[in-house]
């Protein structure tokens, strides 16, 4: 039934691309297509038709945005993906990482309940490059990835994907390039404002301070002047989220116990040293603005200036009940565990653990981001030439305090038995025998892990840029080939820096307390866990009252978690727009070659043992440059009855991960072999580099419907892993003064040999890539084309299908699996995405479900750092019920109901075998009530 089930949309796709294929050769051919332009203008007169969709006051709804879709996707030279609004201030889901995850050939991974982070066919968030209008974003997170869920749906009129690169896309990723569009008001014939209004609710409800209730607030206006020669386009958004978990997670790594490890536990079985339940609770509270003000005097000229601004505050608390069940027990005793079940598998699922002494902890997380964007575009006609000019600025800045806090049963300790059952599927269970519901018998003191850490995190990332553009007629020798000829610069400065300081938060000078009745909130359930109630309570109130903390960052253990890093990127490009005839085929597309001069640094800290006490804290600076070419074809094959074949071949590239060219180091010298030696960052990294061939067929129905099966194959001929490898410590050894003796391999109390210039860094370094490769199926059609009496129904459904050959280092936590290499990060090999949808007579209705299989994810740790885990794949179904009022007297008006993770589906990670379980986790279902105006 499950292999059915996981089949069901691919055959269903395979039935539907038969039939309509069939049904495409009873028809006659439809009028050739327009001629082809240059990719640019293609774009804009693509975005120009949609929006003429857009202002048309008779058509709206679900058919709007999927017909626009169609046409961005069947006019490009290059292969794309596309989600376009529905209407004004109306993409079909409310985060856009949403909309984008339900795109042939793409996945997201979750954070805190919402879809946060892009694949780009099976490769890591870190391979595909984000745009705003067309021009590069910076990031709140700790590299290039963008966290999509700080750009609301609301303020965005379309997102296209591209997975083919061409010469002229000015920051293309290797996966491929993500750019979300927001409105251009000249493109409307009317003014038009929109206003939108829901509340929310996640069915786990309330807990300790936080609500269970939220809402978002919506509108948008956008209006023309001074004889269409003055548009303005306004919009903002205002949201406040809930945030309500409950999680069961293990320890990690999962470990093979040795004999008598364990009073009653026998040798051989894998064994967590640990177990925690917790509720977590908050919110998420962000605001967005959009402005965009275009002037056109003449047909000539068109000046854009485009402005962003979103700010963003989460705050959450989990309260947590955790039992430590590895060697330290706080000095207490060694840990029995007695009534031991292990499986086939040799796990441990079953058993009653004795001799605990739990921590009842309060975790707190503030994080506050702000984006900023900028840009001014000029566009102009000299004689026969477009030129385009683009100047923007972006910058992105997070502040983050993390706080916990833990208490205990005292003043005398009282150890407890707890009955553990671990499941693979479901919420473990860990029951204690004693009642930790009394806020007065918990008291914050210092046993195993002491009272409580804390850090503070914070990054900037600031990105300027200019690009100048030129589109020229085509030589007279190349006319008959060539529609024109594109030439342009661009110029890109980014520097992003991140501190961490942090530090133990330890008991105050009255020694261990209980927490007053003034900083409690109240009891919070975790019976899903088996638990019961524990209290909850105000942590930075705890902290600023009882505790001490003073969080630095300039420790050896903490030195290399600080960071700066500049990347200064010139790129030239020349592109040759293909549109002529071969035979009686149409070709549409272009050749060209993009030259990419990179030049990247990193000034960082260094924790220098070699130095004298007081002195460790140095500064270090490395970089390199290096420019690459590359040059890429998209050619598409115009053929009768509306069917294209498209070709494209590129080499492409990624730039390192920001954190893996920092240039901070914990640093030493073997004072017995001279041998310099050292762990961190690698500021000399080389990108990642990529050939690629991509072929798609696609059949096309006007802009009412298709489908596609597109084949894509990467050649990575590099990947960065980490390992330990020699490295030039020239710089860092200069001051290095030997010991005047040393034990060495000649006998003790020798001379020291002076520091070699060579040594060994143990942190990430071009590798050996691999092939990647992958079908896609898609189908997007109205049931009517099928069967008449079907009118209003349709489907929109897609299939990935990946694979590669790319084996990297398994994660920390995966010890079960030894030391075999995983898979790549991000790779699912299979991934659904399926809408069906009904609309007739101003009644709306779709249910949309994405499914991918299981992955390697890529997390923050307890450390802030990444790592990696392995991901149960996820089946997440959204529904969404709508009406539009269709009389005159409330025209422009509609009611929404929408539910978002309809089955509730849970987030689930193992080590390495699913009967090892890390992570289970549950965010709720959320319901949005809400209407629409337009007017």
């Amino acid at each position: 039934m499950v292999q059915f089930k996981r089949n069901l949309l691919s055959v269903a796709l395979a039935s539907a691309t038969m039939m309509l294929a069939a049904g495409a050769q009873a028809q006659t051919a439809e009028e050739q297509q327009t001629q082809a332009k240059p990719q640019q203008e293609q774009e804009d007169s693509a975005a120009a038709r949609q929006a003429k969709t857009l202002e048309s006051v008779t058509v709206t709804g679900i058919r709007v945005g999927i017909e626009g879709a169609i046409s961005t996707k069947k006019e490009s030279t290059s292969i794309v993906e596309s989600v376009s609004a529905e209407d004004i201030g109306k993409l079909p889901d409310v985060s856009i990482a949403e909309s984008i995850a339900r795109l042939p050939g793409l996945s997201a991974q979750r954070v805190a309940g919402r879809a946060q982070v892009i694949s780009v066919r099976g490769l890591s968030p870190d391979f595909a490059t984000t745009l705003l209008n067309g021009r590069e974003l910076v990031s709140t997170g700790d590299n290039r990835s963008v966290e999509f869920d700080q750009y609301p749906s609301e303020l965005m009129s379309g997102v296209t994907v591209y997975k083919t690169p061409d010469a002229g896309l000015v920051g293309q990723g290797l996966s491929g390039t993500i750019d979300m569009q927001t409105v251009r008001p000249l493109r409307f014939d009317k003014s038009v404002t929109a206003l939108s209004v829901r509340g929310q609710h996640n069915s786990l409800g309330k807990a300790a301070n936080a609500s269970g209730y939220g809402e978002r607030i919506n509108a948008s206006y956008i209006g023309q002047f001074a004889d269409r020669t003055v548009g303005v386009a306004l919009g903002y958004s205002h949201s406040k989220t809930p945030i309500q978990e409950e999680q069961v997670g293990l320890y990690e790594p999962w470990k093979e116990l040795g004999a008598d490890w364990r009073p009653g536990v026998a040798a051989g079985t894998w064994w967590s040293d640990g177990i925690k339940a917790l509720r977590r609770t908050g919110y998420v509270e962000r605001d967005g603005v959009m402005g965009t003000l275009e002037f056109r005097p003449s047909g000539d000229w068109t000046s854009t200036l485009d402005l962003f601004h979103s700010e963003a505050t989460q705050e959450d608390t989990a309260n947590q009940f955790e039992a430590n069940l590895g060697d330290y027990n706080g000095g207490f005793g060694r840990i029995a565990v007695t009534d031991v079940q292990v499986n086939g598998n040799g796990t441990f699922t079953d058993g009653v653990a004795h001799n605990i002494y739990p921590l009842v902890r309060g975790m707190y997380n503030k994080r506050e981001d702000k984006i900023d964007a900028f840009g001014w575009n000029n566009d102009f006609s000299v004689g026969s030439a477009r030129i385009n000019a683009d100047i923007s600025y972006s910058k992105a800045k997070r502040d983050e305090v993390n706080l916990e806090n833990n208490t205990q049963l005292a003043p005398a300790p009282q150890l407890d038995s707890l009955t553990l059952h671990y499941s693979g599927s479901g919420f473990s269970q860990l029951t204690p025998g004693l009642d930790y519901s009394d806020p007065n018998a918990l008291f914050l003191r210092g046993t195993i892990y002491g009272s409580g850490y804390g850090k503070t995190p914070k990054v900037v990332d600031e990105l300027k840029s200019f690009r100048l553009t030129a589109s020229l007629p085509a030589p007279g020798f190349a006319g008959s080939w060539f529609s024109g000829i594109d030439v342009g610069l661009n110029y890109a400065d980014r520097e992003k820096e991140k501190h961490q300081p942090e530090g133990n938060i330890n008991v105050g000078a009255q020694g261990d307390t209980t927490i007053a009745p003034d900083l409690q909130y109240g009891l919070v359930d975790l019976g899903f866990a088996g638990v019961g109630l524990i209290p909850s309570w105000n942590v930075p109130g705890a902290v600023a009252r009882y505790m001490t903390f003073d969080p630095n960052e300039d420790a050896p253990w903490l030195i290399s978690k600080a960071w700066s890093v500049s990347e200064k990127l010139t790129t030239g490009f020349v592109r040759a727009n293909i549109d002529t005839d071969w035979g009686s085929v149409g070709v549409r597309g272009n050749v060209g070659v993009q030259l990419q001069h990179a030049d990247q640094s990193s000034a960082s800290n260094v924790w220098d043992h070699t130095q004298p006490a007081g002195s460790e804290i140095r500064r270090f600076e490395a970089g390199k440059t290096y420019t690459d070419v590359l040059p890429s074809m998209n050619l598409a094959f115009l053929l009768p009855a509306d069917q294209t074949v498209r070709v494209a071949l590129a080499r492409q590239v990624a730039r390192p991960r920001v954190d893996q060219l920092r240039s901070s180091l914990d640093f030493g010298v073997d004072s017995a072999t001279g041998r310099p030696g050292a762990s961190g960052g690698n500021p000399l990294l080389d990108p990642w580099r990529a050939n690629a061939f991509d072929v798609s067929y696609e059949k096309y129905f006007g802009t009412k419907a298709y489908v596609a099966a597109a084949y894509f194959y990467k050649d990575l001929r590099t990947y960065i892993f980490n390992q330990s490898r020699d490295y030039d410590f020239s710089e860092l050894i200069a001051d290095y003064t030997p010991p005047d003796t040393c034990t060495t391999p000649a006998g003790s109390n020798q001379p020291c040999p002076p520091a070699q210039a060579t040594g060994t860094l143990s942190g990430p370094f071009n590798g050996k890539g691999g092939k990647l490769q992958g079908v896609e199926l898609t189908a997007s059609l109205p049931l009517d084309m099928l069967w008449e009496p079907l009118q209003g129904f349709g489907i929109v459904a897609s299939a990935s299908y990946n694979d590669s050959s790319i084996k990297v280092q398994a994660p920390e936590n995966s010890s079960s699996v030894g030391n075999d290499p995983i898979t790549l990060p991000g790779l699912s090999k299979r991934v659904y995405n399926l809408t069906a949808y009904y609309e007739r007579g101003g009644f709306e209705f779709r249910v949309s479900q994405r499914r991918r299989s299981d992955f390697i994810g890529e997390i923050g740790n307890f450390a802030g750092e990444r790592t990696l885990r392995y991901v149960v794949g996820e089946d997440i179904t959204d529904a969404q019920i709508s009406y539009n009022f269709q009389n005159e007297a409330l025209k422009g008006l509609s009611v929404l109901l929408q539910v978002n993770n309809l089955t509730d589906s849970a987030y689930q990670t193992y080590a390495g075998t699913k009967d090892r379980p890390l992570e289970y986790i549950k965010w709720g279902r959320t319901v949005l009530f809400g209407v629409n105006y337009k007017f």
